[in-house]
């Protein structure tokens, strides 16, 4: 009896969810970690500097950071119950909550008992992300693409001056812009990794990040520039306890002040979590953000309970995921195994620190950059004809801008408002999320203005949606020349969920009619260049149309040649040629084009005039939208006058 080969009905496992060979996790993993470990260490870092720790107590804080992101980067990429999002999400201590923390010690009079007070704020906000998870990812309905696409945008662009910053040598007093060495470093770094993703496909491809940071180190320490001598003062093992500077103090200012950090912080964690779910193509959705907040949640206080500080996605990875395409969350995973032994193996962080800034920087300028491709994506699903969109758009990258450009600004303003100022992420990702309330989800007026003129009145998009057909087709008769049957069926697929699915229902009104109403249509339409059009009896849509490329005033022997043109092809097809003369870059374009034309078929010709009809019912529409936008007008003619 044979054997029946049958189909197997196992359903295919998501890239993400794809668990790679030991080797390649462990290769993959040193990549995220040797990306990552800069921006781990900075905080512990700047914290221990400005509340005056010891050398040895910041080595403690170090291994200690390392060991608890590798906690909490298991955690958010493999997950548990309804913890972790379950994406290759790395897990770092937050920039946002630097400032706070250090206003927090200082106030407390620093030291080990600023410390304190700042684990025991730590440790209640952790608690609090972790219970108000499930509330605030209902609130995943104010966050549009044109939203997420602004802080995704965001935090690429304001990433790229740490990247900056290290390419010059560090913040700080290493600084060297002007060094040739360290931009051959960076450039050198940066060229390598460029050349290894035009040249090489497949695994090669994907570690060229690990292969430019190990290449350059290994060129800085041939030349003396890359000193590893930590190696040798680092021991070989460094547990970390808990509650190893003492028992937390609890401050209810202090407490409140870190609460706002991880509000703020789970915004910037809902923009990485949609990057990533772009990269990997994977839907988010509301139960995915409670997830990854939860994590966010449960890490703050892991670390809080073990020397460390507030958790939350670091952007700098999720660039990384994007530009060596490698989606498994076991790589994160794996990454954070590796952390955790760098946070038990003084000797092993060692060397990873031993990694020159410039070389450092020139890979997280790929990186970073990266990320701001990913939010421009996003960007791109946004209805841009809606000016809503672009004032909320252009306004958050203003201001997040400014304020990574000039930091100074945040002195300028009452200390609880410094937390905000202080971020261009922070600041920029409120924006985007306030100024969307205002346009999109407060007031009378819902959706964007799609006829009309300020003034005299313009319909919004919510308004056609309640028209009757007699009102709709009195509205947009005017995209198309006389029946007007398109209009009425168009009319009749609404509701409309934005501009787009209103164009869309134009266009699939014009091709699904029949075609004798379809050639009624077509011979409708103005012979081009006639004097009947130019003196406005056709209508001043048809005026507008041909004029935007002078055919309402030609000279003479222009004028005969094209009515030589236009009357050849009425007498060999029976119809008007129809041409979107908006489309032509010059006359003599136009010319041409009727001139192939002529030797087409009936029925191609039949095709052709429904499919011009369609691009000049195109640009009719872009004049509804920009008469009744004027800052959509405006930016469309700067545009195309540029």
């Amino acid at each position: 009896m044979k054997a029946v080969l049958r189909p197997s009905r196992r359903a295919p496992r998501h890239p993400v969810d794809e668990v790679l060979s030991p080797g390649r996790l462990a290769v993959y993993g040193t990549q995220h970690v040797l990306a990552f470990y800069a921006g781990a260490v900075i905080v512990p870092i700047l914290l221990a500097n400005s509340i005056g720790l010891s050398t040895e107590q910041l080595v403690h804080l170090i291994n200690a950071d390392l060991f608890t992101c590798g906690i909490a980067s298991i955690i958010q990429s493999v997950g548990f119950w309804k913890v972790g999002v379950r994406l290759p999400l790395l897990q770092g201590v937050t920039f946002t909550a630097v400032s706070p923390m250090i206003a927090i010690g200082l106030a407390a009079g620093g030291g080990t008992d600023g410390l304190l007070v700042i684990y025991g704020a730590v440790l209640v906000a952790g608690l609090a992300t972790f219970l108000i998870a499930p509330f605030f990812s209902r609130l995943i309905r104010f966050f549009p693409p044109v939203v997420t696409g602004s802080v995704i945008t965001i935090i690429g662009l304001a990433l790229l001056p740490v990247a900056a910053a290290d390419a010059t040598g560090g913040a700080g007093p290493t600084s060297d812009p002007t060094s040739g060495k360290n931009l051959a470093y960076a450039l050198g770094t940066l060229a390598l990794i460029v050349l290894i993703q035009r040249v090489f496909k497949g695994f090669m491809a994907t570690v060229a990040v690990l292969v430019g940071l190990v290449v350059g180190t290994l060129v800085a320490w041939a030349l003396g520039d890359a000193h590893f001598g930590a190696v040798s003062d680092s021991g070989w093992v460094g547990v970390t306890t808990p509650f190893y500077f003492g028992w937390p103090q609890f401050s209810v200012a202090a407490i409140i002040s870190m609460v706002v950090v991880m509000l703020i912080t789970a915004v910037e964690t809902t923009g990485d979590v949609f990057a990533t779910g772009e990269i990997v193509e994977k839907r988010i959705g509301r139960e995915d953000i409670a997830r990854a907040l939860r994590a966010d949640g449960l890490a703050t206080t892991i670390g809080g309970v073990f020397n460390s500080f507030p958790y939350t996605c670091f952007a700098e990875n999720v660039g990384l995921v994007r530009l060596t395409r490698v989606k498994s969350r076991w790589v994160v995973a794996a990454a954070g195994v590796i952390m955790i032994l760098l946070g038990l193996v003084p000797k092993a962080g060692a060397v990873v620190a031993g990694i020159p800034h410039p070389v450092l920087g020139g890979a997280a300028l790929a990186m970073f950059a990266t990320v701001a491709v990913v939010g421009f994506q996003t960007l791109a699903k946004v209805d841009f004809h809606d000016h809503r969109n672009v004032v909320i758009v252009a306004t958050s990258v203003g201001l997040a801008m400014y304020v990574t450009a000039q930091p100074q600004v945040a002195q300028a303003v009452p200390g609880w408002a410094e937390i905000i100022f202080g971020s261009g992420i922070t600041l920029g990702s409120l924006t985007a999320i306030g100024l969307n309330l205002v346009f999109h989800h407060v007031g009378k007026d819902f959706g964007p203005a799609v006829a009309g003129q300020p003034g005299d009145g313009t319909v919004r998009l919510d308004q056609v949606n309640r028209m009757t057909r007699d009102e709709f087709v009195e509205t947009f008769a005017g995209l198309f020349q006389g029946p007007r049957w398109m209009v009425e069926r168009a009319w009749e697929m609404r509701p409309f969920a934005d501009t787009h699915a209103l164009r869309r229902s134009f266009q699939e009104a014009l091709f699904s009619g029949s075609h004798d109403e379809q050639r009624q249509l077509i011979e409708a339409y103005p012979q081009l260049g006639s004097q009947f059009v130019a003196d406005g009896l056709s209508g001043e849509a048809s005026l507008r149309d041909q004029s935007a490329r002078g055919l309402t005033y030609l000279a003479e022997p222009e004028r005969d040649e094209l009515t030589a043109i236009t009357e050849a092809y009425r007498d060999r097809f029976g119809f008007p040629l129809v041409i979107s003369v908006r489309d032509a870059d010059s006359f003599d374009r136009i010319v041409e084009q009727g001139r192939d034309r002529l030797g087409n078929c009936e029925n191609q010709e039949h095709a052709a005039a429904l499919l011009e009809i369609a691009k000049i019912a195109g640009y009719r529409f872009d004049d509804f939208l920009q008469d009744a936008n004027p800052i959509h007008s405006a930016r469309t003619r700067w545009s195309s006058n540029r």
